[in-house]
């Protein structure tokens, strides 16, 4: 699947010190699976987490789910040994924490080269401190290995001195500041986590927020969201039936040599096209990757 249309609708983290939980990833419906050897992993689990996570990349069996592996910093004990590791085990990407400018996506990436990782691996930053929000489009454009922008809100609002509230109106300012990084430079871009399991209200509504500011997918923290968050976060059968006919009718005026197209009284013009065909390809990609579950 071309990077710019793979589901990340659902992204879900898992602690690599759980062996269990590594195993029951191989048949959870998500679309992606962050691998966690920070914050979800302690200090004295960090080595084991490791050594887990490598044996299950080794293993495989994750089928056509994104694997990500997010490594603890490199101003931490276990940050270059993650990185190390984690690049020759082959994932398909690497999450970096905390990050806050260019150079430090460059590094990793010059680490990752020496570890001898595959030009597919890539990275990912996690967008959760104030200066990272500051620097987003530095980072955003730092390397080619570059492929996805993952807001850490818990991190975020704790930094800000600010508080979680249904509207999040204490960070749209810095959700839209790396949404905007991200599409300027072709990444991908995925919600923060929603803290409360028991508020299901909350978290589809804040979902269906996401999607409307435009992120990808969301982060989740329990294997309960999946569901919720696959369906709002794919394209309706509505908007796959309209791309189709935006396509069709562009198509069929361009072969009648037209230069205006109207559909249901309404102008067509390319950026509906180009639009239409994201959302169909979106479409054709999840259900390659569901085809590819069952």
């Amino acid at each position: 699947m071309p990077a710019h249309v793979r589901p990340r609708r659902s992204v879900l983290y898992m602690p690599g010190s759980n062996t269990r939980a590594l195993e029951k990833g191989r048949s959870l419906p998500a679309d992606a699976l962050i691998l966690d050897l920070e914050d979800a992993v302690a200090p004295d689990a960090k080595t084991e987490a490791r050594a887990n996570i490598v044996a299950a990349l080794s293993e495989g069996g994750y089928g056509r789910r994104e694997i990500i592996v997010r490594v603890n910093g490199l101003d931490t004990d276990w940050g270059a040994e993650d990185i190390a590791a984690i690049a020759a085990a082959g994932p398909d990407a690497i999450l970096l924490p905390k990050v806050e400018s260019a150079a430090m996506v460059q590094d990793a990436a010059q680490r990752m080269a020496a570890a001898g990782a595959s030009e597919d691996v890539s990275i990912m930053c996690m967008m959760e401190t104030p200066l990272g929000i500051l620097n987003a489009q530095e980072i955003a454009a730092a390397s080619p290995r570059l492929s996805c922008l993952v807001m850490g809100t818990s991190d975020l609002v704790k930094d800000l001195h600010a508080a979680h509230t249904p509207e999040r109106l204490p960070v749209l300012t810095s959700l839209s500041l790396v949404i905007l990084a991200a599409r300027a430079y072709g990444l991908a871009v995925v919600d923060g986590v929603h803290l409360d399991l028991q508020d299901d209200e909350g978290f589809g509504a804040q979902c269906q927020q996401g999607k409307e500011l435009g992120f990808d997918g969301k982060t989740l923290i329990h294997p309960k969201t999946i569901a919720a968050a696959n369906e709002i976060f794919a394209p309706s059968a509505d908007e796959i039936s309209e791309a189709h006919r935006v396509i069709d009718a562009h198509a069929e005026a361009t072969a009648e040599g037209k230069g205006v197209v109207v559909l249901d009284g309404k102008l067509i013009e390319n950026l509906h096209v180009e639009n239409a065909k994201r959302v169909v390809a979106t479409a054709e990609a999840i259900q390659a990757l569901e085809q590819a579950a069952a």
